[in-house]
């Protein structure tokens, strides 16, 4: 499965170019906040945005914000179980990375350049993308519990995407493959993960410590100053009324 990409010239390997060239145009700045974008700060767009979809859910009604917040909980595990089926994949294709096939590829990960056995039991393989499998599975997840919010993380997955080729580590059909894995552990699977995670969820809704991870208690609103129960006269003084009124 080695000669996946290795071949000549190819609409992947065209494209690749295509757009890591880009790399080469644009100020330097715009490179290094591109790579730090696609390493670290989508993925950390796409938690926040996970936290602030659970943040609105927990004001709905019961059944609806249970139902939400099991979805919640399903994106992140989809997203490690896409992950952990990856690795097996990876050793399976064997694809090695675009700048060790290719050359003139402005290569913008400052961690590329380390040998392809990491020592550590892993190898450095291409296809598929982790970063694209990972942001996938978390904005599809997230579409899952609520389209609006999951149609905002798709759209930061696809931008993940086009980092990951933009950088030069990686072919577009490996970020493509990304979305694809990510997609369908999530929906294959999320029949399965609701049933089990729905009663979970409603049990711990109904928990008086916890429960507020799931749906925010209604507050009971204050008493309007102006409305307190009139006291009664003391008698001095309601006698001293009636000789008035008299």
């Amino acid at each position: 499965m080695a000669g996946l990409t290795t071949g000549g010239p190819n609409a992947d390997v065209s494209l690749l170019y295509e757009i890591n060239s880009m790399a080469r145009q644009a100020p330097g700045w715009f490179d290094r906040t591109v790579s730090v974008v696609g390493e670290y700060g989508i993925p950390l767009a796409l938690v926040l945005l996970i936290l602030w979809c659970w943040r609105g859910t927990r004001r709905q009604d019961e059944a609806t914000a249970t139902e939400s917040f099991a979805a919640l909980v399903w994106a992140p595990l989809a997203a490690g179980l896409a992950l952990f089926v990856n690795v097996p994949l990876r050793e399976f294709v064997g694809r090695p990375r675009p700048f060790r096939q290719h050359e003139g590829l402005q290569v913008l990960d400052p961690g590329a350049g380390a040998p392809l056995d990491t020592g550590l039991g892993r190898t450095d393989f291409s296809f598929v993308s982790d970063h694209a499998t990972l942001a996938m599975a978390l904005a599809v997840g997230l579409f899952v519990a609520n389209r609006r919010f999951g149609l905002a993380g798709i759209a930061l997955a696809l931008v993940e995407g086009f980092c990951r080729v933009y950088t030069g580590v990686h072919y577009p059909t490996d970020v493509i493959g990304g979305f694809a894995l990510g997609t369908a552990v999530v929906l294959v699977l999320a029949p399965l993960a609701m049933a089990l995670l729905n009663p979970l969820v409603a049990a711990v809704a109904r928990s008086p410590r916890v429960g507020r991870l799931v749906r925010s208690r209604a507050r009971t609103a204050p008493r309007p100053v102006g409305l307190a129960h009139p006291q009664a006269p003391q008698a001095g003084q309601r006698t001293q009324e009636n000789d008035l009124a008299a």
